[in-house]
């Protein structure tokens, strides 16, 4: 993905970061909708979160022994998450998403796993089976080196798509441990669960026995307090967290159920381990970054304004150069697809004009604007983002979309 190879370019080499920008090498600066692809919701170098760190930083960076700071930060993820009644934290996504499937797996005796088609849910083995995010993007959703015995656990069913999910759920139910989803898309583009889809997975689940795992770690935190489970008012069995909750340092965590969590060592059989995980100086990043939003109760709502204002800005681009396109969002994260009029799923995102949105990429970097370098991923808005940043944004897509 860093590799822009995606957008036809050379990346640009950032040195440094400072709320919305960022800044490279060469020393331009670019009003920044990456946010290190999510988990920079305070914008950069935020001030507590800097200052955590080297705290932190000046009395160890790691010990490989328990810390007040992890169970400080347990309470905190356990307190806000209405599905979250024990977490354990571990040191990516991927790794995250790898221990809940195991976890699914010993919980359920069960060997096969479903997941949905363009969802991306890490470089694991078994999930890597028609994925988004840079598999999508560059065209290799099947890794080479995923043994087929392994990719033959994994079922596909097309996101937003009721019927044929409750089919491949009924196909498979004594053999079902868990159906993996990102409860909102963010790896083919942002695409929104539909109406009822997301309540027909608990239903589902619950009905043929099997674990309902949501990757929330680009949504948890980010589209509210209580993530997106907390949004929809669905209570998924486990949740998989990253981004956000380490403050821009390399953390994640699952949990969920007590009953569930008691089964991972060393109070149970599952094992899991890192010699890293909980770090000290990733957690109290991720504590600085959370306890920010905590303490400011109009930081969704903020967020939400300047994500609709992004939408908007983005949506009249598109109008006044006559470019076929379209918008989605959930919160302050969004996709803008060319020469798609809607995306509810994998065929519309897929169905969208790459090629196009490389020019608009190149030509948006050229105005100071710096995105995801890729049609299939998220933009991000930020607190550190003001309505003239959002301005900005719209007004250099006015004039890149009137040059393409």
């Amino acid at each position: 993905m860093r590799s822009w190879r995606a957008v036809g370019a050379n990346p640009a080499f950032v040195a440094r970061g400072e709320g919305p920008y960022v800044f490279d090498a060469d020393g331009r600066r670019y009003v920044d909708f990456l946010g290190s692809w999510g988990p920079l919701i305070l914008g950069h170098a935020h001030p507590a979160v800097v200052r955590a760190i080297a705290e932190q930083a000046a009395r160890g960076t790691s010990f490989g022994a328990p810390t007040g700071l992890e169970v400080e930060l347990a309470r905190l993820l356990v307190d806000a998450l209405p599905a979250v009644e024990q977490v354990r934290l571990v040191s990516s996504g991927t790794e995250a998403t790898m221990s809940a499937l195991r976890l699914a797996r010993a919980a359920t005796g069960r060997s096969r796993i479903l997941k949905f088609v363009g969802c991306y849910h890490g470089h694991v083995d078994a999930l890597l089976v028609r994925a988004g995010s840079g598999a999508l993007t560059l065209g290799v959703p099947d890794s080479p080196g995923v043994p087929g015995s392994i990719a033959d656990l994994t079922a596909l069913a097309p996101y937003n798509d009721p019927a044929a999910t409750r089919d491949v759920i009924t196909r498979y139910a004594a053999e079902l441990a868990a159906v993996v989803v990102e409860p909102v898309a963010g790896n083919m583009g942002v695409v929104s669960p539909k109406p009822g889809f997301l309540e027909m997975l608990r239903q589902e689940t619950e009905r043929v026995g099997a674990l309902l795992v949501f990757d929330e770690v680009i949504t948890g935190f980010r589209l509210g307090w209580t993530g997106a489970q907390g949004r929809y008012g669905i209570r998924p069995d486990l949740t998989c967290l990253g981004k956000i909750v380490g403050g821009g340092m390399p953390l994640a965590a699952f949990g969920g159920r007590r009953d569930l969590m008691s089964m991972v060592a060393p109070a149970g059989p599952v094992y899991q381990a890192g010699t890293l995980s909980g770090n000290p100086v990733s957690v109290a990043a991720g504590l600085a970054a959370l306890r920010e939003l905590k303490a400011n109760p109009s930081a969704y709502e903020r967020l939400e304004i300047l994500g609709a204002k992004a939408e908007t800005e983005l949506r009249g681009a598109l109008a006044a150069s006559g470019t076929k396109g379209t918008v989605n969002r959930v919160g302050s994260m969004l996709t803008l697809f060319f020469g798609v009029e809607r995306v509810t799923g994998y065929d519309e995102a897929t169905a969208a004009d790459t090629e196009r949105f490389a020019r608009y990429f190149r030509g948006m970097l050229d105005e100071g604007i710096y995105l995801p370098p890729s049609q299939f991923e998220s933009m991000f808005v930020s607190l550190a983002h003001g309505e003239d940043h959002l301005a900005e944004l719209g007004a250099a897509a006015r004039r890149v979309l009137a040059r393409l």
